[in-house]
């Protein structure tokens, strides 16, 4: 189902991270810990780069590598629109470079962890 679907789940996917990301949630408890929400952060941007990477690969046909780097750039450049927009047209988030480190990082661990999975399968 993921090939067959996978630009359609990968955009919905995307529409739902950034809208989530702009409106004000209300009645949800505030987290008093510190940088709790980065974890979020990167758990979410890791799943965009994965999404994206299988967009790519089996809708575009991309090779595993322009895959991966296209992936990774478009999920990175996402983070950063996203985060200059909270700054510039919400008034209930802010935008926050720890926010870009944890997207960012995120989308790395996936993309390492795809490349090293490829990695091990071409030595098989």
């Amino acid at each position: 189902m993921l090939k067959k679907h996978a630009l359609i789940i990968t955009i919905i996917y995307s529409t739902i991270l950034a809208v989530l990301s702009l409106i004000h949630i209300s009645g949800l408890k505030e987290i008093n810990y510190s940088n709790t929400d980065k974890i979020f952060h990167f758990i979410a941007y890791s799943a965009l780069a994965w999404f994206w990477f299988k967009a790519l690969y089996y809708k575009f046909n991309k090779t595993f590598n322009a895959s991966l780097l296209i992936a990774a750039i478009i999920s990175i450049i996402f983070g950063i629109i996203i985060e200059v927009l909270q700054g510039t047209l919400t008034s209930t988030r802010v935008a926050e470079n720890n926010d870009i480190l944890a997207n960012t990082l995120g989308v790395c661990l996936t993309i390492a962890i795809l490349f090293l999975f490829k990695k091990a399968e071409v030595k098989k």
